[in-house]
């Protein structure tokens, strides 16, 4: 985040100096998952360009495959994390995010497709990293971009079991859904 830059896009220098500082302090949080100094949080913010993003905008598309890989850090607002299941038209909501969330790391990290919609439900403010700016810092900033990207590896790995846990629940539940059904079937005249 450079302070001088007044790019129409970008909140006026006052604005982006707090915001610089915010996000630094949320990157420092004890519910953080990257365990970064006050001090190694400035290094990664000065990497990132702040956002506003006015309220209903939708800043990331599931399925999109154009290579726009980046992530947010939300330092104000909400939210909503939504991705259309099979057999569903209407999304459904995965996540509501708030103020010290990030959003899209995975295509921070990979050049896939998105696996989600992000759509903000309030006015928000966000720190933007994107993948040149990740990539330029792990080069120039090698210990602590290894930390964001260690940090980046444990949500995805926190997220993977958290799905592997519904995968459980919902087999277990079409198992006695069948049951249920073969009962039935059984009882018919």
């Amino acid at each position: 985040m450079n302070p001088d830059d007044t790019s129409p896009d970008n909140p006026p220098d006052t604005q982006r100096i707090r915001a610089f500082e915010t996000a630094a302090e949320l990157l420092t949080a004890p519910n953080a998952l990257i365990h970064l100094t006050l001090e190694e949080a400035r290094v990664v913010v000065g990497y990132m360009t702040p956002q506003f993003i006015p309220a209903n905008t939708t800043f990331i598309r599931e399925g999109d495959a154009a290579d726009e890989g980046f992530m947010a850090l939300l330092l104000e607002g909400e939210v909503v994390v939504e991705s259309v299941t099979v057999s569903r038209t209407e999304p459904l909501t995965i996540r509501v995010l708030g103020a010290g969330s990030l959003v899209g790391e995975v295509g921070l990290v990979d050049e896939e497709p998105r696996s989600a919609s992000c759509t903000t439900s309030a006015d928000s403010l966000c720190a933007i990293l994107t993948r040149e700016s990740f990539k330029a810092l792990i080069n120039e900033e090698p210990r602590i971009g290894s930390k964001l990207l260690l940090a980046i590896a444990a949500r995805l790995a926190e997220r993977l079991r958290d799905n592997a846990r519904k995968l459980r629940l919902y087999a277990k539940l079409a198992k006695a859904m069948q049951l249920e059904i073969d009962r039935a079937l059984l009882q018919r005249p």
